[in-house]
């Protein structure tokens, strides 16, 4: 028994630690979007057509290093900035794919062929495809939870200041203090979802997933269940795939670079600060039947 409680906090704790400063660093780009961004910024760069507006969406992964952690109050906050719904789950799926540090790591790990050109290329398909469906949604305000709306606590002020008034240090400041108070009401999502994946982890014995990762459907299940309970920050998740690289197939180790950054059990969790229960079902199970058909395809069809 002690052994399982050394355990659990071990795992939790490593999975904390290791998120804790993507969220930080979520929430600082978040402050500087509130105070250094305008609605009139976003509705140039945005066309108007939903497939277009999704697919920009899922490209600004590119100018934000962030992963799934920190990626999450960022959208929150694209969104209060008026991003629209579609476009804001394209990156909110994308980004902690596309972004340059995870293409780095995977590059490290994959070296510069079809692996890295395949998650990148379709993650994006994915992310796009899913933001497309939330585009089409009549009533884009009823997918988000009123808090969404309703200025961060202690950030009231900073919120109704004109942009363009204060001087740079000043602007700096209220954009730190935004990210603080932030990273505080999103901390809790993260530490729940932490201690859930550590559970996961040291109740459900991996041997037992990767006894059943054979044929060319099965094992793409295995790895996306593998990579929503490991919970593994994207910028390493490409060094831990390789560890199955010699015994499970190419679709399913794309399954787990697919997949895992897009939703595990702490990203769900910090999920519910954003959308709407109904809508965290849907943000989770479109993008894991796509993945699954993309994994399942390309194994029966791709001979890598």
């Amino acid at each position: 028994m002690a052994e399982q409680v050394v355990n659990f906090t071990t795992v939790f704790l490593g999975i904390f630690i290791e998120a804790a400063p993507f969220l930080l660093l979520g929430t600082v780009a978040s402050g500087l979007v509130e105070v250094f961004v305008r609605r009139e910024d976003l509705a140039h760069i945005l066309p108007r057509s939903p497939l277009l507006a999704a697919l920009v969406g899922g490209l600004m992964g590119f100018a934000f290093p962030v992963c799934e952690c920190g990626v999450v109050p960022l959208t929150r906050r694209l969104i209060r900035k008026g991003l629209p719904v579609g476009a804001a789950v394209a990156f909110l799926l994308a980004a902690p794919i596309v972004n340059p540090v995870v293409l780095a790591s995977t590059y490290a790990a994959y070296g510069w062929g079809r692996v890295l050109f395949a998650r990148f290329g379709l993650g994006l398909l994915v992310a796009a495809s899913t933001g497309v469906i939330f585009a089409f949604n009549p009533s884009p305000a009823r997918m988000l939870r009123p808090q969404v709306f309703v200025p961060i606590a202690g950030a009231v002020e900073e919120v109704a200041t004109p942009v363009a008034g204060p001087s740079l240090s000043v602007r700096l400041k209220r954009a730190m203090r935004i990210a603080g108070d932030e990273f505080f009401e999103m901390g809790r999502y993260l530490v729940i979802g932490s201690l859930l994946a550590a559970l996961m982890q040291t109740a459900v014995p991996q041997s037992i997933l990767l006894s059943v990762g054979s044929g060319p459907f099965m094992s793409v299940l295995v790895m996306q269940a593998l990579a929503f309970v490991l919970s593994v920050c994207s910028t390493v998740d490409a060094f831990i795939s390789l560890a199955f690289a010699g015994t499970f197939t190419t679709g399913s180790l794309l399954s787990f670079l697919l997949f895992g950054p897009m939703v595990d059990i702490k990203s769900t969790l910090m999920f519910l600060g954003v959308f709407r229960r109904r809508i965290v079902v849907y943000l989770v199970v479109l993008p894991f039947l796509m993945v699954m058909l993309i994994g399942v395809f390309i194994n029966l069809n791709v001979n890598w």
